[in-house]
């Protein structure tokens, strides 16, 4: 047998224990098979090289079932690569492939000599081919996939206890291009049987979700990939509007994030995951309905799948009408009609009718007919006679009907109608009356002439009425001023066609209207007629007399009223909270303080009970999830549209907590809403609610279109005024004064944790490391424990980042001196924090201290260095900015006073020019401190050098400028023809070139213009 026969005796043995030891696993339901060599029972025929080197032997599995293996136990020679290959495997749709080996290797301490020539790993690789290459082991063309070592070996003891277990090991390969691929395993040297060779990929399975069919679908090809998927309605069902069902296949085979949905059609309702039709005797009008509704009253259907039912003979539905409706019937007739009679004016009046049908919306309609002295001799009254109200959509019982003929016959029918009235082919029912009318009034003064307008009076004449119908006795003149309308008016009488009306105002509009009366009665008034009388000369002395008396007795009355609120405003809001004032260059800022405080959720001993309290519960079913913008450490956050009861829909941001999660995920998940739900300001990001009771778990907030600050800025570089910026910082100051107000300490404030809404509405977010401040001003919080490891999570990128010596991360460029170097955290340091967004805004995003290092910002900052202006940037402001950087944090300006001095600069834009602080101890500005005094270079590249910028001095000698006089005259777009492309460079160099113009036109008077 040669000297390895002993060893490959103890493997073949050993081969049979372990399979009695291996229990096996059920296959996963999300992999698809595409190599299996436990489950072939004939002989696999992989090719071995040398032959002498694998050996294929059959051993049997727990279930005493034969199966093929591979041993090799070359240990006694050195230099051992014995090579074994695969059949070939096709590949399929899949794009990521796992291989899971398991296998059994002998320790070398347990075999005598083989020291040095014993090896206790081997190695695995793959070719990929479009076809069968043959039957050669090219080493050259495989691909190395890793080293395999074992778990677990077994020595010649556990031979004789049966105690020895198979290990196990999972390989991941991909993505894949060609149509298939060989695996191959290389011995150098071990003492190792390969029991079982799987390989599989992972697929998300067919599934029905909200009605809609999701096909198989392969995993992506990274490990972090989601493939989006469009569902298919199945039968009966369709796409709810805007609303095409989606899911997300995961890398892990799992399906995520269900977006929209279909729905059954009309006729139709869910049973499970179909849609069945509706029975007889039931409907379904909508798609939009859930359920099936039997047949409303008087109607029926004999049929399935019904999306309405027919109205039985004698019933109808009304056009308007939903199917969800009863079909009814038009009324009857109204009841006891009656009359009175005026003259040529008949009032109708009449009670409703017994039956209306079973609707609620009778009105009524009125027929008018004149009629001769022969019977059946009737014709319609035509359009002469007026109704009042009206003559049809009568909604009361009763109507007027004027100007008819005198000493004339009319017969008048009222019908009721309601919403089937038209569609009936039923005889009409209706109220009928014959009136005979009497002599009739007369008819109106059509034209009216003013003969005369005075000051105070006007004379007007008129021509008798065209039908006086009798002998007219008097006339009577109606007239007020045109303001007043006619809620308050005169009357004059006169016996002829002319009168005057006396006792009018100077410098008046009246409004005249004249009509007749006789016998009969007065007539209806003729067209109105405007006149405005002439103006009087002492108007003007009367009205400079009034005035004053005038005057004085307003702002009496008004400075009564103003104090009597103030009043009992101050005594309600004492009630509840105070007011505080802010003192800013004398003058006072009065604002509303309300004493609520934060209370951190880490302090509940059920954090459940902290989300709870906090956050307001939703339905699942008001929340539309549209489409994935992201994913988060959590799960995938999304955009959507939420629609409460009785509210109107808005747009939201929805962050979802992904399949799978344990309940440390998902407290950690839900504590940002328990700290998000205490806030409620224009400034601060809003939390809409979360839904706890659900799958999958969310939180939403208000959806904040323009995004992140910073970007934003970046985006519309040079686009807004500096007072539009400066109003952006407000907003961002009255978050943070309400948040410092609280209690409460960001530690995190930055442009990028500031979000935009459409109306240029700033709001502060991200709350990952704010804390609650104790009312002790000198409380300090560090970062230590859990709250380490949350630093840990949330800080990126990593440049922003420095890591302290205790292992908490810390964004350096934004921070405080003592929050970097002792872990002092206070408002203080969010106001430092505040001050380098300030630069951030006017810089338009612009990355603080440029590309210098996190280091070298630590360094720099502890010998003074502080960030010069901005491009354009007022005084006013980096004045401000130099006042939050003060390094002795009591120095620095509370919010409220920030909040106060950004009021001034809008209301007074000429303030931004004059640098007016909050300190009293002076500090300056890197460029005025740290930067050297440009005059003294004598090169161009000294210059360069100096402002970390020599990268440029090429740039600078092929454009021929040669002197630091031609460089202090260039312009921004002068730095941009040098081919200088990055902006935060470009706006360093104009930066420095302005303080060397301002050097040289100090020192030696060159006559550059600044």
């Amino acid at each position: 047998m040669g000297s390895t026969s002993i060893p490959c005796l103890w493997i073949t043995f050993c081969i049979h224990l372990c399979c009695f030891m291996d229990t096996g696993k059920a296959q996963n339901a999300k992999e698809v098979i595409l190599l299996d060599s436990k489950a072939q029972q004939t002989e696999l025929e992989w090719i071995s090289y040398p032959p002498s080197g694998w050996e294929e032997i059959s051993g049997l599995d727990e279930n005493y079932t034969p199966i093929r293996t591979y041993q090799v136990c070359q240990v006694m020679e050195p230099n051992q690569n014995n090579w074994l290959r695969t059949s070939w495997i096709e590949k399929g749709d899949a794009q990521r492939i796992f291989v899971e080996l398991k296998f059994t290797l002998r320790d070398c301490n347990s075999l005598p000599g083989v020291v040095g020539t014993c090896k206790e790993t081997f190695n695995l690789y793959y070719q990929e081919t479009d076809s069968e290459v043959g039957r050669n082991i090219r080493e050259n063309q495989y691909v190395k996939i890793d080293t395999i070592a074992a778990d677990e070996s077994f020595t010649q003891g556990d031979l004789g206890e049966r105690k020895m277990k198979l290990n196990t090991e999972v390989r991941i390969i991909g993505p894949l291009s060609r149509r298939g691929f060989y695996l191959a395993f290389q011995d150098v040297g071990a003492c190792i049987a390969l029991v079982s060779v799987k390989v599989y990929y992972k697929k998300c399975w067919s599934i029905i979700e909200n009605l809609a069919t999701f096909p198989d679908t392969v995993t992506g090809s990274e490990f972090s990939s989601l493939v989006e998927v469009e569902g298919m309605c199945v039968s009966d069902a369709e796409e709810e509007a805007d609303n095409s069902p989606k899911m997300h296949c995961s890398a892990e085979g799992e399906w995520l994030v269900p977006i929209g949905k279909c729905i059954c059609k009309a006729g139709f309702h869910q049973k499970g995951d179909a849609c069945e039709p509706c029975g007889r005797g039931f409907y379904k009008s909508s798609s939009q309905d859930l359920q099936c509704s039997r047949c409303p009253a008087h109607s029926y259907n004999d049929r399935e799948g019904s999306w309405r039912c027919d109205c039985e003979d004698g019933y109808y539905r009304g056009l308007s009408d939903p199917p969800s409706v009863a079909c009814t019937r038009p009324p009857s007739a109204p009841q006891n009609l009656v009359y009175n009679i005026n003259q040529t004016t008949v009032s109708l009046e009449w009670s409703p009718p017994a039956d209306t049908g079973g609707r609620n919306d009778v009105t009524y309609r009125i027929m008018c007919r004149r009629c001769s002295w022969e019977p059946e001799e009737c014709v319609p009254c035509g359009g002469n006679v007026g109704y009042s109200p009206q003559q049809a959509g009568l909604v009361d019982t009763y109507v007027s009907v004027v100007d008819l003929l005198a000493h004339a016959n009319y017969t008048f029918e009222v019908e009721a109608v309601n919403g089937v009235s038209d569609l009936s082919r039923t005889q009409r029912l209706f109220a009928a009356v014959s009136i005979a009318t009497s002599q009739a009034t007369p008819s109106q003064v059509s034209e009216v002439i003013k003969e005369r307008v005075q000051q105070r009076s006007i004379q007007l004449s008129w021509q008798e009425p065209e039908q006086p119908n009798g002998v007219i006795t008097e006339y009577e003149i109606k007239y007020y001023e045109k303001d007043q309308k006619d809620r308050i008016y005169s009357t004059v009488k006169s016996r002829s066609t002319s009168a005057t009306v006396n006792n009018l105002k100077p410098s008046t509009a009246y409004v005249f209207q004249i009509r007749a009366f006789t016998a009969a009665g007065y007539g209806t008034y003729g067209p109105r007629l405007e006149v405005t009388t002439k103006e009087e000369a002492s108007a003007t002395i009367v009205s400079s007399e009034q005035n004053p008396v005038i005057i004085i007795a307003v702002v009496a009355v008004a400075g009564t009223i103003i104090l009597v609120f103030m009043v009992f405003g101050f005594i309600i809001g004492r009630r509840h909270c105070g007011y505080s004032k802010a003192d800013q260059e004398g003058d006072e800022e009065l604002y509303f303080q309300c004493t609520k405080t934060y209370i951190d959720p880490e302090t509940y001993e059920d954090p459940n009970r902290a989300v709870h309290q906090f956050a307001k519960e939703l339905d699942a079913s008001c929340i539309k999830i549209e489409r994935v913008i992201g994913a988060g450490e959590f799960g995938e956050v999304c955009s959507g549209r939420m629609k409460l009861p009785g509210k109107r829909d808005m747009s939201v941001a929805i962050k979802t907590l992904k399949v799978g999660y344990s309940e440390k995920q998902r407290r950690d998940f839900l504590c940002e809403a328990s700290i998000m739900g205490q806030f409620d300001h224009p400034n601060v990001v809003h939390l809409e609610g979360v839904v706890t009771r659900g799958k999958p778990v969310m939180i939403v907030i208000e959806y904040m279109e323009n995004g992140s600050l910073d970007a934003f800025l970046r985006k519309h570089d040079g686009q807004f005024t500096v007072i539009q910026l400066v109003g952006m910082l407000r907003g961002i100051a009255a978050g943070m004064r309400y948040l410092s107000d609280m209690g409460y300490v960001h530690r995190d404030l930055a442009a990028r944790n500031v979000l935009v809404n459409s109306n240029l509405v700033c709001k502060v977010s991200d709350f990952g490391l704010s804390r609650v401040i104790d009312d002790d001003p000198e409380a300090v919080y560090t970062t230590t424990g859990k709250m380490q490891d949350i630093m840990n999570l949330i800080f990126t990128p990593a440049t922003d980042l420095h890591f302290t010596e205790q292992g908490g991360k810390i964004p350096v460029r934004w921070t405080a001196m003592e929050a970097i170097q002792y872990r002092k955290f206070t408002s203080a340091s969010d106001v430092w924090s505040y001050g380098i967004v300030m630069w951030e805004v006017m810089s338009y995003g612009e990355r603080p201290y440029w590309d210098m290092s996190n280091q070298d910002v630590i360094k720099a900052i502890e010998e003074g260095y502080r960030l010069p202006a901005p491009m354009d940037c007022p005084p006013g402001l980096h004045q401000l900015m130099l006042d939050c950087w003060q390094k002795d944090r009591a120095d620095r300006p509370k919010f409220d006073q920030i909040v106060g001095i950004l009021d001034k600069m809008i209301r007074n834009p000429n303030t931004l020019k004059t640098p007016v602080g909050t300190c009293t101890r002076p500090i300056s500005p890197l460029l005025d401190q740290s930067t050297p005094d440009f005059t003294t270079f004598r090169s161009v590249g000294e210059w360069l050098e100096a402002i970390k910028m020599e990268r440029y001095r090429d740039n600078f000698t092929a454009a021929g400028y040669s002197s630091l006089d031609s460089v202090a005259r260039m312009s921004i777009e002068d730095v941009m023809s040098l081919g200088i492309s990055l902006v935060g460079h470009q706006k360093k160099i104009m930066s420095s070139i302005q303080t060397m113009r301002a050097q040289m036109l100090h020192l030696h008077g060159t006559g550059i213009q600044v």
